[in-house]
């Protein structure tokens, strides 16, 4: 069977089908100690997000269903996604998400069959979406108005408390629901409108949490640091390079620094970067004649977050984010292929390997230890960052660079130690190093951009095991 795309789906559901879907147990929650997620059971919950914006606008339900079986397939257990981005948004059936484009008012066909797409709603077509993600163990992050419709419309508090209300009645049952006030917007702009999204969801929806997804290079800690309504810390790093970044911050490519910035903040809450450098995107974004963002880049980003102290990452490809397909003219920021063909791709493929190795740690115990790295820490690629548990410590360099750390602060007299490779997932033993002083560790292969390697050193008597590769 061929899609639109022209491709033969039944071979990417013949690959997926075989990896089990994981069970959502019930709606996520912060853990105790304020800085990650737990699951419903109280399980460790690493964030591994994927991107595709407009998968409700733009891909049929056969599309939908390889999309997320292929996501499930790669490790990834949330998908952001946005509910309406513009007000007169249809679905790929050409339903129109809103009563003459009013925002107060869902187009919704009570008694239409939500399994025939000749009667099937907008909002039947989001609830399948939703559903689908859910039978192969992913959440959705969902956006329900993306800031242009906000600001550029303009739309006043009074007229989305309703849409919000009658979202949030709609979803409130649905344990894999996450919720991203904001959709890329400045928190200092409209925000009576932002902190009525945020409270509105919060009364409605108690058992779901709720976020701020924040324009680009820039951290929701920034706003809502005290907004009762919010759970976690998004920032959105965004793709410029160094260079590039002359405005706000100038934190450039050093997403670590948002994560450090929020942590800082009280109260305690989890943070992650929730929109990096999409991979295959040009740097600066809408400039194609730039060089684009590659796998390297995406691995660093994430591992620089991470190692920081995020509760997980999320990952997006270029075409895949922007939900690319072959009836539109022209993608956005020089995307190169439409969605179906960009599932495959080496940065999406890697990120399950970041997630297996935290997971194979304990996992609620995890901080951030620069204090280890004895002399210099790097600046910018040559950055070494440092994470950390009672019994164990990982190092991570993205230039695969020589590095000293100063040892004694895990447990254990002896420790045992190994290389772990961000690209493939593989581990290589590197022998036994006594737990004192300031020791030298010399990454395998040559050092340069991309050569990443993470440095494991375990406490050898709690014989902590590989991180699993697929």
């Amino acid at each position: 069977m061929k899609s639109r795309f022209g491709l033969f789906l039944f071979a990417a559901s013949a690959l997926t089908l075989s990896a089990a879907a994981p069970r959502i147990t019930g709606p996520l929650r912060v853990a105790p100690e304020g800085r990650y997620f737990q699951q419903a059971d109280g399980r460790p919950f690493f964030w591994q997000g994927d991107t595709a914006w407009l998968i409700t606008q733009k891909l049929n339900r056969e599309e939908a269903r390889t999309y997320f079986e292929n996501r499930r397939a790669k490790g990834f257990n949330v998908v952001q996604l946005c509910a309406v981005q513009f007000l007169n948004d249809k679905s790929v059936t050409g339903r129109p998400a809103l009563v003459g484009e009013d925002i107060t008012k869902l187009n919704v066909t009570p008694g239409a069959d939500p399994a025939d797409p000749a009667q099937y709603d907008y909002w039947d077509h989001l609830d399948y979406i939703v559903d689908t993600a859910a039978a192969n163990g992913i959440h959705v992050a969902i956006a329900p108005v993306w800031s242009h419709m906000v600001r550029r419309t303009p739309l006043s508090a009074a007229q989305v408390r309703p849409y919000i209300e009658q979202v949030a009645q709609r979803y409130k049952d649905r344990p894999n629901v996450i919720w991203l006030n904001g959709g890329s917007g400045r928190g200092h702009e409209n925000t009576d409108v932002w902190q009525v999204i945020g409270e509105t969801l919060r009364r409605d929806n108690p058992q779901q949490l709720v976020s701020y997804h924040p324009f680009g290079r820039t951290v929701s800690s920034e706003w809502f640091k005290d907004a009762a309504w919010l759970d976690f810390h998004l920032f959105t790093s965004g793709h410029r390079r160094y260079d590039q970044d002359t405005e706000g911050r100038k934190y450039g490519e050093d997403n670590w620094r948002y994560v450090l910035e929020a942590r800082a903040t009280d109260p305690r809450r989890p943070v992650l970067d929730a929109e990096p450098a999409y991979e295959n995107t040009p740097q600066g974004l809408h400039k194609p004649e730039e060089p684009y963002w590659t796998a390297n880049d995406s691995r660093r980003y994430a591992y620089w977050s991470v190692f920081a102290g995020a509760a997980g990452h999320t990952f997006g490809e270029n075409s895949v984010r922007q939900v690319y397909v072959p009836t539109e003219k022209k993608p956005a920021s020089g995307a190169k292929g439409f969605i179906m063909e960009r599932l495959e791709t080496d940065g999406a493929r890697q990120m399950v390997h970041l997630k297996s190795l935290i997971l194979s740690r304990p996992f609620f115990e995890r901080v951030n230890d620069q204090s280890l790295v004895a002399g210099d820490e790097g600046e910018k690629y040559d950055r070494v960052l440092v994470t950390r548990g009672a019994g164990y410590l990982l190092a991570y360099t993205y230039t695969g660079r020589e590095f000293t750390l100063q040892l004694g602060a895990i447990t254990g007299d002896q420790l045992q130690a190994a290389w772990f490779n961000p690209r493939t997932g593989e581990t290589i033993p590197a022998g036994p190093v006594a737990n004192a002083g300031a020791v030298r560790f010399n990454p395998p292969g040559e050092s340069s951009p991309g050569q990443d390697w993470v440095l494991i050193l375990d406490d050898a008597a709690r014989r902590y095991p590989r991180p699993a590769t697929l």
